[in-house]
């Protein structure tokens, strides 16, 4: 065998087939098509049944989106879409709260049912029926045909219901609602309807969840805005009070301002109380009573008994009147009250004491043209601006008293000064001191007399008006009439005072105040101040001996209206109060109604 050599030709390569995959033969039997249409017409109905359910889950959850905090569009929405996916004919959801069953939602119930629901209201569940039933069990009751029942339910005897479920509503597995859906004829709900009415039970759980939340955050949020709002108010009346050191004015006016607008009062006002008088000091818009009280500012509780205000000073508590056309006050025609509801047309009222020690200093009053009642809140704010307002009385008192006190002791040092400075001189001394004592006194003009026998001579004048300082150089030496506040100095008789004629000429002086000067039980000389003014309101005053063997002096106080008179121990005004605390028999001092506080230390100077 001839053995093959290297060829160059190359070998042949052999053909793979291509792998084709293996047919499968179709079967020879015949196929059946007859239930094809039953299992599409189901399928179309799942798909349709979840269509519309997630369709319905949609539009409850944009309803709870577009309502936060508020559940009744939230539960109206859950129930139209559980009673139409259910294919129901009426419904009704039901909170569950303290014990008892109360509507909260309705749909399509019939009239007779309806009127049944709303005349029963929130009712208590009873032991065997459905609603103790759904309290015990906390699951589904599906009821195949509730006219079956021994006792038919009112939803049968008023509306016709055969078929229904309650769906609980639960949370943490306590019962906080149902929703109950009813059919009129008998066909049972199935358990994709049942799952779906579960499922929007406990949407309905987490909306009753969120809008608790959602209503505390808001109520924390109020809270903090509030006290916020108060803090701001309280310190802006705190910085009125520091940069306005004894004056009260713009302090009143800035706390009723913060009151009346926190409060969300249509108007208010301040009032300072002097037994048995309310004045008024403050107000805070409403023009027409704005204008009332600046014509009118004082209130006498002598003429307005039964009164707000009246009740204020003698209980010395907070009177809160939600309206007041029905106060006794305004049904007994008070002049006071009547035009403050007609005129201003105040309905709600509400006044807080202004209290020192137990002590009643003033009232701060808020009114509303509506009837609508002050809140606790407004009404414990109103209480700590009242409180702000007597700290502020009293500390502009002790500044007042403290610069009283320092002027009185510069004064006395510029006196004492001239004295040293002045040995053996009295002229500058006289000047000095009646320079001093008129400052201090805010009188406008003074003059100082020595005794001489029955009259007095002018040793010393400041700033005494042209032609009486005129008249008293040409004729220094006088003798004051009997009944003249210098007549009574001089202890001459006890008639009713007179007018300082002179004075009220050329001295346009209508307020006086005289102090003697004494030494070794006799006069001396005697210091004479004078305050000009021009109100006809003041008048000349002037003292009397008193036959009390207990006091040397009686006080007389004369007004265009009234003059009053008693013994100078029982006096209440500053000066007299001074006067008692010093020997009756060394001092008088004639004095109008008008005369201020400033005389106290004048007088001991």
């Amino acid at each position: 065998m001839q053995r093959r050599s290297g060829s160059k030709q190359p070998a042949k390569v052999r053909r793979q087939r291509a792998i084709r995959p293996k047919t499968r033969k179709s079967p020879t039997g015949n196929v059946s098509t007859e239930h094809l249409p039953e299992q599409l017409d189901c399928l179309k109905r799942e798909r349709d049944e979840a269509f519309e359910q997630l369709a319905a889950t949609s539009e409850v959850l944009r309803v709870i989106s577009n309502s936060p905090g508020e559940l009744e569009p939230v539960f109206q929405a859950m129930l139209e879409q559980a009673t139409r996916v259910c294919d129901a004919k009426f419904g009704i959801l039901f909170r569950y709260e303290g014990g008892l069953f109360q509507p909260v939602a309705s749909l399509d119930m019939p009239p007779a049912f309806a009127d049944f629901i709303t005349k029963q209201g929130a009712f208590a569940p009873q032991p065997g029926q459905l609603f103790g039933r759904l309290c015990q069990s906390k699951k589904v009751i599906n009821v195949v045909d509730r006219a079956t029942d021994p006792n038919p339910s009112p939803s049968v005897r008023y509306g016709g219901a055969r078929s229904s479920i309650a769906v609980p509503m639960l949370k943490e597995n306590e019962l906080v609602g149902a929703f109950f859906i009813y059919r009129t004829e008998v066909r049972p709900f199935t358990d994709k309807q049942i799952e779906l009415v579960k499922n929007f039970a406990a949407q309905a759980v987490i909306a009753i969840e969120n809008t608790r939340l959602l209503n505390e955050l808001r109520q924390r949020t109020d809270d903090l805005s509030e006290s916020l709002e108060q803090q701001t108010a309280t310190s802006e009346v705190l910085k009125i009070i520091s940069s306005s050191p004894g004056e009260l004015e713009p302090v009143f006016n800035a706390m009723l301002a913060n009151a009346t607008r926190i409060c969300e009062a249509t108007f208010g006002g301040l009032f300072l109380y002097e037994a048995p008088l309310f004045r008024t000091v403050a107000i805070h818009s409403k023009q027409s009573y704005d204008d009332y009280l600046r014509r009118n500012p004082l209130i006498d509780l002598r003429e307005n008994p039964g009164t707000p205000l009246d009740r204020v000073a003698n209980i010395k508590q907070v009177v809160h009147i939600p309206d007041l056309r029905t106060d006794q006050s305004y049904i007994g025609k008070n002049r006071f009250i009547v035009r403050l509801v007609e005129a201003v047309g105040t309905r709600t009222f509400v006044s807080v004491p202004m209290l020192k020690e137990g002590e009643l200093i003033g009232a701060i009053n808020m009114y509303r043209e509506e009837v609508q009642p002050f809140t606790d809140k407004q009404i414990e704010l109103v209480q700590n601006f009242a409180a702000q307002a007597v700290i502020a009385i009293e500390n502009t008192r002790l500044l007042s008293e403290l610069r009283e006190s320092l002027q009185q002791q510069t004064a006395t040092a510029d006196v004492l000064k001239v004295v040293s400075g002045s040995p053996g001189q009295l002229e500058p001394v006289f000047r000095a001191m009646l320079e001093n004592a008129v400052r201090i006194c805010g009188a406008k003009f003074g003059m100082l007399h020595l005794s001489e026998g029955d009259g007095f001579r002018t040793v010393a004048m400041h700033d005494v008006p042209g032609v009486f300082a005129e008249k008293r150089a040409r004729e220094p030496f006088f003798i004051s009439p009997a009944g003249s506040p210098m007549g009574r100095l001089n202890w001459c008789r006890t008639s009713p005072p007179k007018p300082l004629s002179q004075l009220r000429t050329h001295g346009c002086s209508t307020s006086c105040a005289s102090a003697p000067m004494i030494s070794q039980s006799r006069w001396n000389s005697r210091l004479q101040r004078r305050r000009c003014c021009r109100s006809s309101q003041a008048l000349p005053a002037s003292l009397s001996r008193c036959s009390t063997p207990c006091c040397k002096m009686q006080y007389a106080f004369a007004t265009p209206n009234s003059a009053i008179s008693g013994c100078a121990k029982e006096m209440r005004c500053a000066s007299a109060q001074l006067m008692a605390r010093l020997q009756p028999s060394s001092i008088i001092c004639a004095t109008s109604r008008f005369t201020g506080p400033n005389q106290k230390q004048d007088l001991e100077s």
